[in-house]
C-alpha cells in the first residue's frame, strides 16, 4: 500500500484499539450472559420432555445450544462492525480536518492525487475539478487565464466539485475519467483496510 493508506490504517488502529477492547469486553459478556441463559433454558426443556423420550430431550438441548450460539456470534460481529465503522469515520474525520487546513502537507497529497490520475487517463490535455476551496486557490495562483501546467500536463480548470479534497480528472471530450477525491480513495481501500483493520484489533 503506499505510505497515505498506511497513515490511514495507524490512525485508524490508534483510534479505534481502546473502544474495541470495551466494545469486545462487552461483547463477550452478552455472549457469556447467552449461553449460561440457554444452558439454563435448554436443561429445563430437558428435564420437561423427558417423558418423551430422551432422544427428543437431546434434540432440543442441542437445537437451543445452536439458537444461542448463533446469537452470540451475531452479537460479537457486531460489535466488530461498529469499532471499524467506528474506526473508519474517525479517520475519514481526521482526512477532511487536514484537507480542510490547506497546509503544505495536504498540498503535497492533492499533487500527487493529481498526478496519479493524469498518469492514468494517460493523456496531455486535461479538465481538473477540485472543491471550492482548492479551486480558489488554484484561481489565485493563474490570474485571470482558466488553464495551468504540472510538468508536461495542462490543465483546464472545471467547475467546482462537492468533496472533501483531492480530485476529478477527464479529456476534455469527457470519454475518459478518474475520480482521485479523498471520498473515492477512501471507498477504494476501504474493504482492504477493513481486512486489515479486522485483523490486527481482533486476532
Amino acid at each position: 500500500m503506499s505510505s497515505g493508506t498506511d497513515k490511514i490504517v495507524s490512525s485508524i488502529m490508534s483510534e479505534a484499539q481502546e473502544k474495541a477492547d470495551v466494545i469486545i469486553q462487552e461483547a463477550n459478556a452478552e455472549v457469556s450472559a447467552i449461553t449460561a441463559k440457554a444452558e439454563k433454558t435448554a436443561e429445563a426443556e430437558k428435564l420437561k420432555i423427558q417423558d418423551n423420550g430422551k432422544k427428543q430431550s437431546d434434540m432440543r438441548y442441542q437445537q437451543i445450544i445452536s439458537e444461542a450460539k448463533m446469537n452470540a456470534r451475531r452479537a460479537e460481529l457486531g460489535a466488530k462492525e461498529e469499532v471499524i465503522e467506528a474506526a473508519f469515520a474517525k479517520a475519514t474525520d481526521e482526512l477532511k480536518a487536514k484537507a480542510a487546513s490547506g497546509d503544505e502537507e495536504y498540498k503535497d497529497s492533492l499533487s500527487i492525487m493529481i498526478k496519479e490520475a493524469a498518469d492514468e487517463i494517460g493523456s496531455k490535455d486535461l479538465i481538473i475539478q477540485l472543491n471550492e476551496r482548492d479551486t480558489n486557490d488554484i484561481k489565485s495562483q493563474i490570474s485571470d487565464v482558466s488553464t495551468f501546467k504540472i510538468e508536461d500536463i495542462t490543465f483546464e480548470l472545471g467547475e467546482p466539485i462537492d468533496a472533501m479534497g483531492g480530485a476529478i480528472l477527464k479529456t476534455s471530450n469527457g470519454d475518459i475519467e478518474v475520480n482521485n477525491t479523498i471520498e473515492a480513495r477512501l471507498d477504494r481501500f476501504k474493504s482492504i483496510l477493513r481486512s486489515e483493520v479486522a485483523e490486527i484489533l481482533f486476532k
